[in-house]
């Protein structure tokens, strides 16, 4: 890995300018070891992006108990990650600035672990939302910056590399959601240590982001030292406000609405999938295992999407097909809810992977390194703000209507505009094009 990879999120090679080239020393070599270490610390930080919140989904009943939660305060529990994700997923990146993409990773991950490792040990409802909120902090700063750290080492290999961190992602989902019960009755049946072994999980992905840090800011440093007034440099006078006035750019407004409407539908999945299948006579196991099937598919998923996305100039078409089995899955879930379960949930899974290739056209809609940090954010944290109402009012439609119809037919209805704005967002055009910029 060259020195250039380390310092810079690489452009396309075809029309790379002066201010492009690597701003270190060309005697800087990176260490050796720092590749592999990467691609660790990306996977143990994916795998940590959820457990937080689908452990206590698990385990959410008993928790509610054993703090003496109102109904009132078990709803704003229920609310708090996307709150939290739009909030502190928006201070990324002038930490990034300040800090640096790799520094800020590895104290979000030490966040993460933090949190989850007090939560357990909380007293009452609002010292569990404070640790929560601190789990839920860090990983909101991840889930921005993962996509940068891919663009800054990675350039060559950005479809890759979002695959194998989405395929992680989905699959510490899954895990958490899947395993959290019966590690808990392994343990003693306590809910406090069936939450606390994620804490676990969470400090592994600590220990290889620090060498990665420091290793970051070194080589920042000996950049610095070489041109400290060369655009874009740690301390250059570029750096403080650079990239582009992201709400310019249509193309950033399209990534954040698709965004917003593909986490809308995920929540929604999560939420009340297995409540649509016990109404219509499904057992309560078997809509548990449903679940767990529509949230599976996304592991493999996760890998092809953003790998076939990355050699496609327009990534449209993808956004279109991912939507279709999602009308197609509604559309069952109408008409023979039981009868067909399976495969609805299938065709669910699949129209959920909109995910990987949101984060995989983050990566490709913009080619300046302030670029990807603005885009990240602005598409994540405008999303998660915009998916927040959509499982409330979704609870609010089944209340008042006592079925299934009227939310089912509002979820189909959801995928005609996220299909839309899939196309838009995916036309291949950069946000620093959009706002007239240069490189």
């Amino acid at each position: 890995m060259s020195d250039e990879e380390i310092l810079t999120m690489s452009r396309p090679q075809a029309g790379r300018t002066r201010a492009d080239q690597p701003l270190s020393p060309p005697d800087h070599v990176a260490p050796t070891w720092l590749g592999p270490v990467l691609l660790v610390g990306i996977v143990l930080a994916a795998l940590n992006l959820r457990p937080a919140i689908t452990s206590l989904g698990a385990l959410f009943e008993e928790t509610r108990t054993g703090l003496g939660m109102s109904g009132t305060v078990a709803g704003l529990i229920t609310s708090v990650p996307a709150l939290c994700f739009a909030v502190f997923g928006i201070t990324a990146p002038r930490l990034s600035r300040r800090f640096g993409p790799a520094a800020v990773v590895c104290a979000g991950m030490a966040a993460v672990a933090t949190g989850l490792l007090v939560r357990p040990f909380a007293s009452n409802a609002a010292g569990f939302l404070a640790a929560s909120a601190l789990s839920l902090a860090g990983i909101a700063v991840t889930n921005v910056l993962l996509p940068v750290i891919v663009k800054r080492y990675f350039p060559d290999r950005v479809g890759t590399m979002t695959g194998l961190y989405s395929m992680a992602l989905a699959a510490g989902t899954s895990l958490a959601a899947a395993a959290t019960v019966p590690l808990t009755a392994a343990l003693g049946g306590s809910w406090r240590t069936g939450l606390l072994v994620w804490a676990l999980l969470a400090a592994a992905a600590v220990l290889p982001w620090v060498p990665i840090a420091r290793a970051s800011r070194r080589a920042e440093r000996a950049a610095a030292a070489a041109q400290p007034d060369a655009p874009g440099s740690v301390r250059g006078p570029a750096h403080a406000d650079a990239g582009p006035r992201i709400v310019r750019s249509r193309t950033a407004w399209a990534l954040a609405c698709y965004f917003g409407l593909q986490a809308t539908g995920a929540y929604i999945t999560m939420g009340w999938l297995p409540q649509i299948f016990r109404d219509a006579g499904v057992s309560a196991s078997t809509s548990g295992v449903l679940l767990a099937v529509t949230m599976v598919m996304g592991v493999p998923l996760a890998f092809v999407i953003p790998g076939l996305a990355g050699r496609m100039k327009n990534q449209g078409l993808i956004a279109v097909t991912l939507g279709l089995f999602g009308l197609a899955g509604y559309t069952g879930l109408y008409l023979a809810p039981a009868g067909g379960a399976w495969a609805w949930a299938l065709l669910l899974g699949v129209s959920n992977c909109a995910f990987p290739l949101v984060i995989t056209m983050i990566g490709l809609r913009a080619k300046s390194p302030a670029g990807v940090v603005k885009l990240s954010a602005f598409a994540q944290s405008t999303g998660y703000l915009i998916s927040i109402p959509g499982p409330l009012l979704i609870g609010t439609l089944y209340q008042h209507s006592g079925g299934w119809d009227l939310p089912l037919a509002l979820m189909a209805g959801l995928l005609v505009p996220q299909i839309a704005l899939g196309v838009l967002a995916g036309r291949d055009r950069t946000i620093e094009d959009e706002c007239g910029m240069r490189n």
